[in-house]
């Protein structure tokens, strides 16, 4: 068998995919090992995997933050395969995805990947990433790139999809997510407390609180994703047949329609009124949710996850002297936290699994299930019918 020869790729540039210079033919992917045979019809224009993907990029472009975010996971992978690798994109298998992994722990060399972090992407100074990511930026990153090869798979462009095969690993990796980022009662309660107890000093501080109770309700009630919050406008609440709906086009761009509570509706009005409009939004009040203080214009995805991340920060202050515990945690919390306590209440609660699927909007049921503790608890129960005490232990131990 002949010895495969590794592509000369080093003076490729490390730059911004749009900065590129045109590749070299075996690395465009024109001819790369997972493209389908002739006689299968695609459904993309793209000749070259840099095209592919900036088809699969197009469908974010009214999405600025999630486009920003995919563009920076392919571009990451792009550049990877091409210059270490020595690989066209599509022809990566599942063995050079799992180097991939191992790459994002820790990209060497240094000096060629790592930079600040805050270099624009037309300075020269601009490299892709600060360092070795964490093991849930490398899940989110994995997911990303899992729906780019799913899709490019499913538009015919590609034969099959390398990551396919790490579906359970996310599954696994989202319960222990579930488990350890969201708020217990005790935690939610002390932080509504805190809140509710807050004196309003000040013109500006009225209005951050004011903010702040209605996004407490709005990420609790109806469990959003941070950047359907930022996009939000009043006329997405609408009646039909007495009760409230609330239309949101959420990830994947799916359109869906959640009922909305009357405490929500109650917090809404506060805060409508309180920017001195009529209490409940008409069908014409195109203006968003969430605005800033001034009351004028909507805020960003990242000005909603700073401004929630103000309010636990100061909470977890007031509560570091006399409830350590509860303060660590609203140290950690950040905006995806709500989402996850929001589902695991509704659980909690007993929302019916069917309908507790589609408040959280979940592909699948497995997702869902993550969220249901009731088996965990009885399962509990049951083990502690086996009442036995080792005599050496302390009999008031709990």
């Amino acid at each position: 068998m002949a010895t495969q020869i590794k592509p000369t790729t080093q003076a490729l540039p490390l730059v911004p995919l749009e900065r590129l210079p045109e590749l070299p033919e075996e690395l465009s992917g024109r001819y790369g090992s997972n493209r389908p045979a002739l006689n299968v019809p695609c459904q993309l224009a793209a000749q070259t995997d840099l095209e592919a993907v900036q088809s699969w990029l197009l469908e974010y472009q009214e999405q600025p933050q999630t486009f920003r975010t995919y563009r920076k996971e392919a571009e990451r992978l792009l550049l990877w395969c091409w210059i270490e690798k020595g690989k066209a994109f599509s022809s990566l298998n599942r063995d050079d995805l799992a180097d991939y992994q191992r790459f994002l722990q820790d990209p060497q060399p240094t000096a060629r990947w790592c930079g600040h972090g805050r270099a624009p992407r037309h300075s020269a100074d601009w490299k892709p990433f600060k360092g070795g990511l964490s093991r849930s930026s490398q899940q989110h990153a994995l997911r990303i790139l899992k729906g780019l090869f799913h899709y490019l798979h499913s538009a015919g462009y590609l034969a099959g999809n390398p990551l396919a095969l790490v579906r359970q690993k996310e599954i696994r990796q989202e319960a222990r997510q579930v488990r350890e980022r969201h708020l217990d009662q005790e935690t939610w309660e002390a932080l509504v407390d805190f809140l509710q107890h807050q004196p309003a000093d000040s013109v500006k501080r009225q209005r951050q609180l004011e903010r702040w109770r209605l996004l407490l309700a709005f990420l609790y009630l109806l469990a959003p994703r941070v950047h359907e919050v930022a996009n939000a406008r009043m006329n997405d609440f609408f009646q039909r047949r007495g009760h409230w709906w609330w239309a949101v086009e959420g990830k994947g761009q799916k359109y869906a329609e959640i009922p909305v509570s009357k405490a929500l509706i109650a917090a809404l009005k506060r805060y409508r009124e309180f920017l001195g409009c009529s209490p409940l939004p008409s069908q014409e009040d195109s203006s968003p949710v969430i605005r800033d203080l001034q009351g004028n214009k909507g805020i960003s995805a990242n000005m909603i996850y700073r401004t929630m991340k103000d309010l636990t920060d100061e909470a977890s202050r007031a509560f570091a002297g006399k409830q350590p515990e509860i303060a660590e945690r609203l140290a950690k919390t950040s905006t995806h936290w709500f989402r996850h306590t929001s589902i695991t209440h509704q659980a909690d609660a007993g929302v019916e699994l069917r309908f507790l699927a589609r408040n959280a909007r979940h592909a699948s049921l497995a997702t869902t299930r993550i969220y249901m503790h009731e088996e965990e608890e009885a399962w509990q129960k049951e083990n502690d019918k086996q009442a036995w005490q080792a005599p050496w232990t302390d009999s008031q131990q709990d």
